[in-house]
């Protein structure tokens, strides 16, 4: 790479200005596209609030708006991102005009957090330099993205990702197969069938299981992750514990009924002024405010010092083993 590192994001909406920031913390210039050129004060504003929130300086000149990807001058691009709405057709078009005009040595990633890689690529000459980069909201302040690789993804390209997320401070994850949810929102989606269900049933209301999580089992992930926190519990005591629990989970195929009734009537979270809580304008700004200075904080406690993840890495001297 050069010294003059660069990447470029095809459509700049919240997600795109987060991890716009992320590369400009660490140096990089950034081309983003987004066609309305009345919003683009708007971006520059977002991204520098996302870079002050990392405690990163924004420099105008590595930041460059364009109306579309043709505006681009990709001989001087490392790789590439697609960032528009999760909207398939939107996103199989970007990427069919991504791989007729981008030089075919460039990868090119997709942000989507639900559909496969493998067929937002589908039909594209290029397939083999496409992957996927799935970040979390907000993508600046969670560390962890997601590298997916679509069926016909190229293990350099992939590989070539994971570096660059390393190497502006992600926690990268090697997700070695294109399925549905990848691997972390399999994982969260398991969770949330059981906490939904939960609620459903009667057991606990929506503050028990937030409070359950919060300040139970979910207070020592930021400390070491389920299947470590399991190896100082002991292996022995979770077999027994699932052979107990596992038959009386909810493994329904269907959505939490408590879920589709208040989507159903218009109840969808502070986007809609309420879902399981009532929001005014003001209450959600002050609970996302606290939400996201509570994430920089554990950003913070995870940085100081060893976790116990690391501590265990540190004791593996050939590293992790796919075959155990």
């Amino acid at each position: 790479m050069s010294d003059d590192k660069r990447m470029a994001i095809i459509g700049c909406g919240a997600m795109g200005c987060d991890v716009a920031a992320i590369f400009l913390a660490k140096g990089w210039s950034v081309d983003a596209t987004t066609r309305d050129a009345a919003t683009w004060e708007r971006r520059r504003e977002r991204v520098a609030a996302s870079l002050a929130q990392i405690g990163a300086p924004f420099v105008p000149a590595r930041f460059r708006l364009h109306r579309a990807a043709q505006d681009i001058d990709w001989a001087q691009v490392t790789f590439g991102l697609e960032s528009v709405p999760e909207v398939f057709e939107l996103k199989r078009q970007v990427f069919a005009e991504l791989d007729a005009l981008v030089p075919p040595h460039i990868p090119l990633a997709t942000n989507t957090s639900s559909f496969r890689i493998t067929h937002i690529a589908g039909g594209c000459r290029s397939a083999h330099r496409m992957a996927g980069l799935h970040f979390f909201l907000p993508a600046h302040l969670v560390p962890a993205v997601e590298v997916v690789r679509g069926e016909q993804t190229a293990t350099d390209v992939a590989e070539s990702l994971y570096a660059i997320m390393a190497d502006v401070g992600r926690k990268p994850i090697r997700v070695a197969r294109d399925v549905p949810g990848f691997l972390a929102n399999r994982i969260q989606h398991a969770l949330m069938r059981e906490a939904f269900a939960v609620i459903d049933e009667g057991l606990g209301t929506a503050e028990d299981v937030d409070t359950a999580v919060r300040y139970g089992f979910g207070f020592r992930y930021v400390a070491a992750g389920p299947i470590l926190q399991k190896e100082f519990a002991g292996l022995d005591t979770q077999l027994a514990a699932a052979r107990t629990i596992y038959p009386s989970l909810h493994n329904g195929a269907e959505p939490s009924r408590t879920l589709a009734n208040l989507v159903a009537r218009g109840r969808r979270g502070i986007k809609s002024d309420g879902g399981f809580w009532d929001w005014t304008q003001d209450s959600a700004n002050a609970a996302l405010k606290a939400y996201e200075e509570t994430l920089m904080a554990a950003a913070r406690l995870l940085d100081a010092g060893p976790a116990a993840a690391t501590v265990a890495a540190a004791q593996t001297p050939e590293g992790p083993r796919h075959d155990r």
